[in-house]
C-alpha cells in the first residue's frame, strides 16, 4: 500500500508542478522537510517526571561508588561500576528479558505501608556473577569461555551468590540516606523467576542498568524498582519537605524560652580618651586621667560590642548602678517591624 501524503507534501508537489521543476525526489524531500514529532503511547503514560528519574539516577550514582569500594575489598580485584541507564518501563519488558535459568534477588523496603508490598528485584548477568564467585573461592575470575546461556548454578554457588548479594543490598541504605530515611532488607533468592509473577505485568517500574567491569570479565547489574514503592518514597519526601517549610509555633516559643533564660554580659562604658605611650608608661597609683566629659555625662551599656542603652551612673542599695535613659537596638528593631507592616 502506498504511503498517504500529508497536506504539506501535497502543497509542495503542486507548487513544484506549477514551476516545472518536479522530479522523483520531491516526495522524499517533502517528507524530510516535514516536521517530525516524537511518538507517545497514551495507553501507558509515563508515571514519573524527568526530574524524578534524575533524582533516582543521582541516588544510584552514589550507590555504585559505595558498591565499587565494597566489591574491591571483597574480591581483591578492581571493579568499575557505572550507571548506564535509568528508564521507566512496564514490568513485562523487564520480565521478558529473563530466562528460566536466571536468578533474581528479592528485596523489601522498610517504608510503612498497610498493603502488600511489591519487592525490589535485583538481577546480575551470569558471566560476571560466576567470575565474582570464582574470585571468592581463590580463582582468577577468568571464566568467560566456560559460561553459556544454559549455565545453571550449583548449590554452593547459590549460597555464595546469596552472601554476595546480601552485601550488595546492604549498600543501598547509605545511597538513599541523603534523601529519605529508608532501609532495605534482603528477602530471598528466586531461582526460576519465569514461574512466579512478582509484579503485575502492566505495572510501571523503573529499571536501573549498571555496567560492571573487571580486568577479566564484564556484565550488567539490573535493579527493578516498583512504581508503587517509588510513589510512596516521593510522597513521603514531599510531606517532609512541606513540614520543614511550615513554621512551627511551638518550636519557636520553645526556642524563645531558651533564649530568655540565657545570660549575656553587659559592659558599662564611661568614656573614651587618648593617651600617649610615654604618659601610660609613667602612670602611678593616685594619678588622675581626665576623660574630657562632664561628671553627669552618659554611660554607655554595650552587649556583644554593640551599644544597646545609654544611662546615668548612680547608686542603688549601696551598689554602683546605671539608670537606663535611652535604648538603641530595641527602638531600631521596632522601627524595622513598623516598616515591614506598612509594606
Amino acid at each position: 500500500m502506498s504511503e498517504v501524503l500529508s497536506q504539506s507534501q501535497i502543497d509542495m508537489l503542486l507548487n513544484a508542478a506549477r514551476n516545472g521543476n518536479i522530479d522523483a525526489g520531491v516526495g522524499n524531500t517533502a517528507q524530510s522537510e516535514e516536521k517530525r514529532y516524537p511518538k507517545y503511547d497514551f495507553y501507558s503514560p509515563k508515571k514519573f517526571t524527568r526530574d524524578r528519574l534524575k533524582m533516582v539516577s543521582s541516588v544510584f550514582e552514589s550507590y555504585v561508588r559505595v558498591l565499587s569500594s565494597r566489591l574491591n575489598a571483597m574480591l581483591h580485584l578492581a571493579c568499575d561500576l557505572e550507571v548506564e541507564s535509568v528508564e521507566e518501563q512496564r514490568y513485562y519488558e523487564f520480565s521478558n528479558a529473563l530466562s528460566e535459568r536466571d536468578v533474581l534477588v528479592l528485596v523489601q523496603d522498610t517504608l510503612e505501608d498497610t498493603g502488600e508490598k511489591e519487592p525490589i528485584l535485583l538481577h546480575i548477568t551470569t558471566g560476571i556473577m560466576v567470575s565474582m564467585i570464582d574470585r571468592l573461592l581463590g580463582g582468577s575470575g577468568d571464566v568467560e569461555g566456560e559460561i553459556g546461556s544454559d549455565y545453571e548454578y550449583t548449590d554452593i554457588e547459590l549460597r555464595l551468590y546469596t552472601d554476595l548479594m546480601r552485601s550488595m543490598v546492604d549498600c543501598l541504605d547509605s545511597a538513599w540516606k541523603n534523601y529519605i530515611d529508608i532501609g532495605f532488607r534482603f528477602n530471598r533468592v528466586e531461582v526460576n523467576p519465569t514461574l512466579v509473577q512478582l509484579i503485575g505485568l502492566d505495572e510501571a517500574v523503573v529499571i536501573i542498568g549498571i555496567t560492571v567491569k573487571t580486568a577479566v570479565s564484564s556484565g550488567r547489574f539490573s535493579i527493578c524498582l516498583p512504581g508503587t514503592m517509588l510513589s510512596d518514597v516521593f510522597s513521603q519526601m514531599n510531606r517532609e519537605t512541606s513540614s520543614m517549610r511550615q513554621p512551627n509555633k511551638h518550636d519557636s516559643d520553645e526556642i524563645m524560652d531558651y533564649l530568655r533564660a540565657s545570660e549575656l554580659p553587659i559592659i558599662a562604658e564611661l568614656q573614651h580618651t587618648t593617651l600617649r605611650l610615654s604618659d601610660i608608661y609613667h602612670l602611678h597609683v593616685g594619678d588622675v586621667i581626665d576623660l574630657g566629659q562632664p561628671k553627669d555625662s552618659k554611660v554607655f551599656l554595650n552587649i556583644g560590642d554593640k551599644r544597646w542603652f545609654d544611662g546615668t551612673m548612680g547608686v542603688f542599695q549601696k551598689n554602683k548602678a546605671v539608670r537606663i535613659d535611652k535604648t538603641y537596638v530595641l527602638s531600631e528593631m521596632g522601627r524595622l517591624e513598623d516598616e515591614g507592616e506598612r509594606q
